[in-house]
């Protein structure tokens, strides 16, 4: 068996390797040399230089991993690889300990205002009495994601006296008490904290999630640090907020445009910046790479790795079986997230009639867990490991079979148990995924696009109202239907839309007496 080093990784990693393949480490290898040498390997490793193309990866005759010695795989084409059966994975624990301390790092800087001090020494200068510093002993950290990184910055800032707030979705009171930490909303977070730390992956929600109305909410001396992803800071308002005093400072490893060329952020004495090296230590790297180099020995030689970002290899006749309800389940996934209301509970997935007499259903119970946890947690959740990651975070997973299956063939019912809400939806997968059933409702929902759900008093004028509410701020109604078990109690509407709907709207609707709740989902 042969292994291609393809990026420079810590020789701890290739001598884990040499034991049971042929390594060659070509960290110069072009695209072109790639794609005509790759059908010679059983595995490859990267970092960030080298693109694993869908070229490369159908070029490929043998491939059976590839391995990224870091977080991200951006530069792995992983649809690609699951279409050809090759396993994706990286090393999500390998920074988990060195972004923390570089977090704790920026946040000692900005307390004590170091960065300056020593910019202003080293110009010959010695202004004891400008760089007056805070004490972190007694103050209040506020922590948003409280993922790998996120608990190992909250154990350190308890070394230093401070008490942890966290927001996060996904974690139980038990959970957070173990860490010594309290949930609150972040409302409370952004109110009470006088740190704060982002730990949440980039995505749809969280971009520019925290901006001008969350930074009015924030102590006048209070502090915000990202060490996560460029992007979910409005950096325009975090500007204005920093160059008018209206907060005390901010720690910057990422941006949203990296290098930040121009950026008026970089003027201010009141930023703590560093170029997204979070990650960058010597003891990352190399955990890094002895990560992935046991992920490919496990593959080489039988076993099952962990770290997968894709689909497990599964035997031909199970595959087929499951693989039309591939699609349902993520877009049930993808429905019950975005309609979740606190902290996750529990979760219950029961499979109805033909489909409840299959084998090895447990994978399409990951395939949903996976879309209901990846949109807050930092470290990728995958079909391997997010039975474990449920159960970290608390939250209960029941299995069951055999339900009423309303007409159809097969039938997936799964009910969402969360602090302000629980949800039960029904799915099918004829010809294409739909919802059948929302809240004991019946419907009838294709699972895709923009979709308004409401629930309200079935009473005369409460639909007109919707519409006219929708078209006054230009918003386009595709399709509607409406499902009620009787006339005048209550029922829900499910509005296919052109366009996702503004918070300000959702609010304005459920102004309306006799609207009980709205909102968006997004597929």
């Amino acid at each position: 068996m042969k292994v291609l080093i393809a990026d420079q990784i810590n020789e701890k990693g290739i001598d884990e390797l040499k034991d049971i393949a042929d390594v060659v480490v070509q960290t110069d290898i072009t695209p072109e040399e790639l794609v005509d040498s790759i059908a010679d390997y059983d595995a490859i490793v990267v970092r960030s230089r080298t693109k694993v193309t869908r070229e490369v990866i159908e070029a490929s005759k043998k491939m059976k991993i590839i391995a990224r010695a870091g977080v991200g795989v951006d530069n792995v084409d992983v649809g690609a690889a699951t279409e050809k059966g090759i396993m994706v994975v990286n090393a999500p624990e390998s920074t988990s300990i060195t972004v923390a301390e570089h977090t704790m790092g920026v946040l000692l800087s900005l307390a004590r205002k170091i960065s300056i001090a020593d910019k202003s020494v080293k110009e010959g200068k010695w202004e004891k009495n400008k760089f007056m510093g805070s004490e972190l002993s007694g103050k209040t950290l506020g922590i948003i994601g409280m993922g790998r990184i996120g608990s190992q910055v909250a154990t350190r800032c308890q070394a230093f006296n401070m008490e942890v707030l966290v927001n996060d979705p996904y974690i139980t009171e038990d959970v957070a008490a173990k860490l010594g930490a309290k949930i609150v909303d972040r409302e409370t977070l952004f109110r009470e904290a006088d740190v704060i730390s982002i730990h949440v992956p980039l995505t749809p929600e969280t971009k520019h999630s925290i901006a001008q109305e969350q930074f009015q909410q924030m102590k006048e001396n209070a502090c915000i640090i990202n060490c996560a992803r460029g992007g979910i800071i409005n950096e325009e308002d975090l500007y204005q907020a920093l160059k008018n005093d209206e907060i005390g400072g901010a720690g910057l490893d990422v941006f949203e445009k990296e290098p930040p060329v121009g950026s008026p952020l970089l003027e201010l004495d009141n930023l703590v910046a560093t170029p997204h090296i979070g990650a960058s230590t010597r003891e990352a790297q190399r955990d890094a790479a002895i990560i992935v180099a046991k992920e490919i020995k496990k593959v080489l030689t039988g076993e099952s790795p962990k770290n997968v970002l894709n689909m497990p290899v599964m035997d031909p006749e199970t595959l087929l079986l499951i693989k039309p309800y591939f699609e349902l389940m993520a877009k049930l996934g993808k429905f019950l997230i975005q309609t979740a209301k606190g902290n996750i509970n529990e979760i219950q997935v029961t499979y109805c009639g033909e489909l409840a007499e299959y084998p090895k259903l447990d994978m399409l119970t990951r395939m949903i867990l996976q879309e209901i946890l990846n949109p807050i947690l930092t470290e990728p959740v995958n079909l391997v490991n997010a039975m474990a990651v449920a159960e970290n975070r608390g939250i209960t997973v029941v299995e069951g079979k055999r339900c009423e299956v309303h007409g159809h063939d097969s039938l997936i019912r799964v009910e969402m148990k969360s602090e302000g809400n629980n949800i039960v939806i029904e799915g099918v997968s004829n010809k294409e995924p739909k919802i059948v059933v929302i809240n004991g409702y019946k419907v009838d929902v294709e699972t895709e696009g923009h979709l308004l759900i409401s629930s309200y008093q079935d009473i005369p004028g409460v639909i007109g109202a919707i519409g006219t509410k929708l078209g006054e701020h230009g918003i386009n109604i595709a399709k509607m239907q409406v499902g009620r078990k009787a006339p005048g109690g209550e029922a829900v509407m499910v509005v296919k839309i052109d366009q996702t709907v503004p918070e300000i709207v959702l609010d304005e609707l459920k102004e309306f007496e006799h609207i009980y709740d709205a909102v968006v989902v997004n597929l």
